[in-house]
């Protein structure tokens, strides 16, 4: 038995050090709009192990606001990109705070740094996964919300990079009702100086729409509000503003194929896609993936309770069947 328990803590400790936060130093990282980022530098963590072809290697970006840390979760044994079959690569999108970032920068701080999309966060995953793990492909590309977004792009951008692409609650294309949303957030935020008072007011904005007001009012009775929008408040006045504003302004932005239908966008594809939505989503609307996966014959997964964005907690056995079974 002891020699049981001493294996384990000696397999645990080899996957924590295999989990740790990495970072790749890009230099200077030339941006889609012409300006760089000085010192770029691209977080992630890995985890399980390549196989002999190096051929089961998955990419998860991060979504809006999270950390390659929160996304560990996805690689664990049985998990969506279940790291005793994959070599997972959790990437920190650009703008996040520990990749390059406002709060970050040592030479583009705050306000000075350059306005940055979800193009150039899947480009610089590309750089990291070229120029410094040595993949020259990728078994699939998998991300939720924002990560979705990225991964629309991958599609488009890297189209015979990857076999299989798994967009989940994310979107090709900004609708407008997105757009209001997200502007609303960033509104808050410039008019506000970007203070911990206006942090505190886009974050209400945002909880509000993470969920439908179905499930809002399930969740807590009226008499639970004053407790629940002061621990709001208080986790959301730790954020670094400007980081969340310039993600915001990513996805404001975040078109896969500008200037071009969607279904010419499709046509672009080359990699199987699985394509998950929200049917009842509040913060990012669903028709535009589906649009997408109509178009290029994808399957779709549709999320169909009442959750809203968190459909992906509350319908998590759904989507975990059709995940893995979509990966095999």
């Amino acid at each position: 038995m002891k020699k049981i328990l001493v294996a384990a803590c000696l397999g645990l400790t080899v996957l924590s050090a295999r989990a740790q936060q990495k970072f790749a130093d890009l230099g200077l990282f030339r941006l889609e709009n012409g300006q760089s980022v000085q010192h770029c530098r691209v977080g992630y963590r890995t985890f399980g192990h390549l196989n002999t072809d190096r051929s089961n290697a998955v990419l998860i970006p991060t979504w809006f606001g999270g950390t390659s840390e929160q996304k560990s979760s996805l690689a664990n044994p049985g998990g969506l990109a279940d790291s005793t079959r994959f070599f997972v690569i959790v990437v920190d999108a650009l703008g996040n705070g520990v990749s390059s970032s406002p709060s970050n920068s040592p030479a583009q701080a705050n306000g000075a740094f350059p306005v940055i999309s979800v193009r150039d966060m899947v480009n610089s995953q590309y750089e990291l996964v070229t120029r410094h793990l040595k993949l020259s492909h990728l078994y699939a590309v998998m991300g939720i919300s924002m990560g979705g977004m990225q991964s629309f792009q991958w599609a488009v951008s890297y189209p015979t990079f990857m076999d299989k692409v798994v967009p989940i609650i994310g979107t090709p294309r900004q609708s407008v009702y997105d757009k209001l949303f997200w502007n609303a957030q960033l509104n808050t935020l410039e008019r506000g100086n970007y203070s911990a008072e206006a942090m505190k007011t886009a974050g209400a904005l945002h909880e509000l729409n993470l969920w439908t007001p179905a499930a809002h009012v399930d969740k807590r009775k009226t008499d639970e509000y004053a407790g629940y929008i002061t621990d709001t408040e208080k986790r959301y006045a730790e954020i670094q503003p400007y980081d969340w504003a310039c993600q915001l302004r990513a996805m404001l932005a975040q078109d896969v194929a500008p200037g071009e239908t969607l279904e010419a966008a499709a046509k672009k594809v080359k990699a199987k896609m699985m394509i998950v939505v929200a049917t009842q989503d509040h913060m990012v609307n669903p028709a535009a993936a589906t649009q997408f996966a109509n178009a290029i014959g994808a399957p779709l997964v549709e999320l169909t309770g009442p959750c809203g964005h968190m459909a992906t907690s509350c319908e998590s056995a759904k989507l975990a069947a059709f995940v893995r079974s979509f990966l095999l």
